[in-house]
């Protein structure tokens, strides 16, 4: 009787030990982020057959997209604007090819929305556009996914693109350019969508939060390639983001003494950002150039448009402790 007490005991012993070591088991995320362009206007002639198989070899957990609206007929840039029903009915049926049945999209006042798609239901808690002093241009957004115990903050925004300023009439751009009012108007943008985010929260440093989209802005700690002036205004919005919020750059973070395009030139304007709880645990953390991503100027000269896309994607795989 007493032997069989001691392997009954050591069976207990055992198999909790199994359950807290599976308990502690790290769960996988990887994330993946891309500026598409135009509502990725090069996949139009494919039904997006080449940007589906794609983003299906990839196996993300959670895609960010920012221009998810489709803008121009085929091939051209003759302008054809994609209805909200529209581009959510497409990316449906798109995001099914790879995985992801929820579709979240975020606020837009124009026709520049970002999207989120996900194999996990994401709650949205609040669509931003700014208000009657502060305008946010392409809209921004903050969600929030549930794994298991953990809640992640998710917010998603694509600043103002030009170098002058918002809602300047067509003869005034040069010189509101000049005054590097577009950097002003971004800072202004970066800060009010802060404000209604991360900064609303006291312990946010202690919190999983990440911050992602076309910034269309340079930060200091890339300066070494730029070599621009220490107070150029260039770096305003990002210098808002390094000095004001807990956030820290994770391809930066990740690649410390390395600069990454992510962009058609030579530039990183785009960015994912995240507190110090969670970038602990990022594994790794790349901009993506392949044999599909790499932006090829279009041949016949239509803008500034690219194939696939005048941005590289970023992925970022996590091990949620």
């Amino acid at each position: 009787m007493k032997s069989l007490k001691h392997i009954l005991s050591l069976f207990v012993a055992i198999s909790l030990t199994f359950n807290i070591s599976q308990a502690k088991k790290p769960q996988p995320l990887r994330l993946l982020y891309w500026n598409i362009q135009n509502g990725m206007w090069d996949g139009q002639k494919d039904d997006y057959k080449r940007f589906t198989d794609w983003v299906n070899k990839q196996q993300p957990d959670i895609c960010v997209w920012c221009e998810a609206q489709k803008l121009y007929v085929t091939d051209t840039d003759q302008r054809e604007r994609e209805t909200e029903e529209e581009c959510l009915a497409r990316w449906k049926r798109l995001a099914l090819r790879y995985g992801h049945s929820y579709i979240y999209l975020s606020a837009h006042p124009d026709n520049y929305p970002q999207l989120i798609t996900s194999k996990y239901p994401i709650e949205m808690k609040k669509k931003i556009v700014g208000n009657a002093d502060t305008i946010v241009a392409h809209g921004s957004s903050w969600s929030q996914l549930q794994l298991g115990k953990k809640k992640i903050n998710i917010v998603t925004l694509h600043t103002w693109p030009h170098g002058y300023g918002y809602n300047i009439p067509k003869d005034q751009r040069a010189a509101s350019a000049a005054r590097s009012e577009g950097d002003i108007f971004r800072r202004i943008e970066m800060e009010y969508i802060c404000k209604e985010t991360i900064l609303q929260q006291k312990n946010s440093k202690k919190e999983l939060w990440m911050m992602m989209g076309d910034f269309n802005s340079i930060s200091r700690v890339d300066n070494d390639t730029y070599k621009l002036d220490k107070d150029s205004k260039r770096f305003l919005t990002h210098d808002f983001i390094l000095n004001h919020t807990p956030y820290l750059d994770v391809i930066k973070q990740s690649h410390p003494n390395e600069f990454i395009t992510s962009c058609g030139g030579n530039a990183r304007i785009d960015y994912v950002y995240m507190t110090p709880k969670l970038y602990a645990m990022v594994k790794d953390a790349n901009i993506i150039t392949d044999s599909y991503t790499q932006p090829i100027r279009n041949p016949q000269n239509i803008s500034n448009f690219y194939h696939p896309s005048d941005h590289r994607p970023i992925i970022i795989n996590f091990e949620l402790k």
